[in-house]
């Protein structure tokens, strides 16, 4: 485990940061360029160890019900690579590997199932040849389908 100068030493080397000291000695960390109005990528990092990054829009983590994992636990890769991960979900740009033609699938409630498929600057969402969706951006698409309880296969 990082100790509180340790992670507050991790969070300072991202310069897109802007740091903001709160009550009870603990600290908040801001990301001002986001594209939604989620803005808060660490929260509440806390002498006492604890601290939370915000991975509500993106998968691969365990989050509370406000989008944040506890980073008590982290070393300062795992750390560090989160933080990223969730600076890159706020910029409205996430996106696959997919190349123009290529679809992924998804995996609804009652088995249901979608496909996403990038095309012509488009993200279109399939349920069976059917479209069902359309959208600029792959974050939208993204928050669409978790939206509407979808998991990537």
């Amino acid at each position: 485990m990082l100790s509180f100068e340790e992670k507050i030493a991790v969070m300072d080397s991202f310069p897109e940061l802007q740091r903001k000291d709160v009550s009870l000695g603990r600290v908040n960390y801001h990301y001002e360029q986001s594209a939604f109005d989620k803005k808060m990528v660490g929260f509440h990092f806390h002498p006492n160890g604890n601290g939370f990054i915000f991975a509500g829009r993106f998968e691969g983590y365990e989050t509370d019900d406000k989008g944040f994992v506890n980073v008590r636990d982290y070393n300062a890769e795992q750390l560090r690579t989160l933080v990223a991960e969730s600076i890159r979900s706020l910029t409205g740009e996430a996106s696959p590997e997919l190349q123009d033609g290529e679809e992924e699938n998804w995996t609804g409630p009652n088995g249901s199932s979608l496909s996403v498929k990038y095309e012509d600057d488009m993200w279109y969402i399939f349920a069976g040849l059917n479209l069902d969706a359309a959208f600029e951006t792959y974050q939208e698409a993204f928050d669409y389908l978790k939206e509407e309880g979808f998991t990537r296969k």
